[in-house]
């Protein structure tokens, strides 16, 4: 666990490491600390920031540095479960900050219609994508409960991926993309949104598909959840693969955020599909 916390630290903080520690702000630390935990670390997260504390504590006591910038950030909050739901205002405001391009402004985009991981999104590859770029296939090794997701991608998602520039050395979709704690940051002050993480976009799509009528089985595969109505025994016996039911639900959603986006009128309910008895 302890190098576990070194390679956090490391790499959260590696910009920080070449300035001086008196210039690290308590906003910075809250930044980096809830980045590591929207990637699934929140327990890092949580050590990570006691570390961070009694490092600081220690260069205090030393007569090193004045301030401690790991004081007064509710450290339990990395690890508690979280309900935040973006609203749809809320959703507008970013993507209208979202405009101007670069690789963070279309993860976020692409975050919003899909409803993948920050990771997924982040890591995702050219050879992942089919030749049209209307579906994404997940390798097992790259999504969380290590099972291969095909997802499929809306018209507004696509229209997101066929804007990115390509490089014919690499396969990366975002290639050379760093520092997800800083580009937050600037998006929330061109967004006027805040007190929300990336993650919470995932929670605002399963709200989103739910206001929709998207029942819960065709959410959960679209969040590729291993749970509820796809877990123990169910999952066991239940093979369909939802592939229709998703595109309608994406294709819905992607289409309500666009309604949302332009100031319409939502979208009604996805028509619920039926597969065959």
């Amino acid at each position: 666990m302890h190098d576990a916390i070194g390679a956090a630290l490391g790499a959260s903080f590696a910009k920080q490491l070449k300035t001086p520690a008196a210039s690290v702000t308590t906003k910075v630390v809250r930044a980096i600390l809830n980045a590591i935990a929207d990637d699934g670390r929140r327990a890092i997260a949580r050590l990570t920031g006691a570390y961070g504390r009694a490092a600081y504590g220690w260069a205090i006591h030393a007569d090193l540095i004045d301030v401690n910038p790991f004081i007064g950030i509710r450290l339990v909050e990395a690890v508690a479960s979280r309900e935040r739901v973006l609203s749809d205002a809320e959703l507008r405001a970013i993507w209208q900050a979202t405009e101007d391009w670069s690789p963070y402004n279309s993860i976020v985009r692409l975050l919003v219609l899909t409803g993948a991981r920050r990771a997924e999104v982040a890591g995702m590859k050219l050879s992942e994508l089919d030749p049209q770029r209307t579906t994404w296939t997940i390798p097992a090794g790259r999504t969380k409960n290590h099972r291969v997701h095909i997802l499929p991608i809306s018209p507004q998602a696509r229209a997101v991926l066929i804007s990115q520039p390509h490089f014919e050395h690499d396969d990366r979709v975002f290639f050379g993309f760093r520092g997800f704690a800083h580009a937050k940051l600037g998006l929330d002050a061109r967004s006027d949104v805040t007190g929300w993480r990336l993650h919470d976009l995932r929670r605002t799509v399963a709200t989103g598909l739910q206001r929709l009528g998207v029942r819960l089985e065709v959410t959960e595969s679209v969040l590729n959840h291993v749970s509820g109505s796809r877990a123990g025994i169910v999952g066991i016996y239940q093979r369909h693969d939802w592939a229709d039911e998703k595109r309608a639900a994406l294709a819905a959603w992607g289409a309500h955020v666009e309604a949302i986006v332009e100031g319409r009128t939502a979208v009604d309910k996805v028509t619920r599909l039926r597969r065959n008895a």
